[in-house]
């Protein structure tokens, strides 16, 4: 390889590498979800106990929640920076892997919709998978999460009202 290409070759690697500029929407976005960091507790639309808890993990490039509804086994969701948006992978215990992704329009984060990409071990696009997450910035001690479940072509959503543990 010449010296040239040796050259372009290393500016691409370096580029391909960098991260994210400062300040972007994503960013701002991502810190907001790593400020849930800890344990909540709240209601479902039906007045149901609901629980979960958000940790930063790998040098705080990740944030999972495990998320607990009444009457439900506990579910995972890891969420991370995906170039100008925040991606998400939801562990569900119907065992399919939703993956979600929203990109921010602003660094005012009020909240995220995130939107369907695909799903790992889903049969058919019929078959009973979270389909859509919005999360909803009340106050810093205060947040509401709509999941979206969709089968048959049919959404119902679930509604958790959760406030911060002191």
């Amino acid at each position: 390889m010449n010296l040239h290409k040796t050259a372009l070759l290393c500016v691409f690697v370096m580029l391909a590498a960098a991260p994210l500029p400062a300040g972007t929407h994503s960013e701002a976005a991502f810190k907001k979800l790593r400020s849930l960091a800890g344990d909540w507790e709240g209601k479902d639309e039906h007045g149901m106990l609901v629980k979960t808890n958000f940790q930063v993990l790998a040098s705080k490039t990740a944030v999972m929640e495990t998320l607990s509804p009444s009457g439900m086994e506990e579910m995972i969701t890891l969420y991370s920076m995906d170039e100008d948006g925040i991606a998400l992978v939801h562990y569900c215990p119907t065992n399919n892997q939703p993956r979600m992704r929203v990109v921010p329009q602003s660094d005012d984060v009020k909240e995220l919709s995130f939107d369907f990409q695909g799903a790992g071990n889903l049969k058919s696009p019929s078959t009973g998978h979270q389909h859509h997450l919005v999360i909803r910035f009340e106050d810093d001690d205060h947040i509401t999460e709509t999941w979206t479940w969709r089968q048959d072509g049919k959404d119902m959503p679930m509604v958790f009202h959760l406030t911060r543990k002191k």
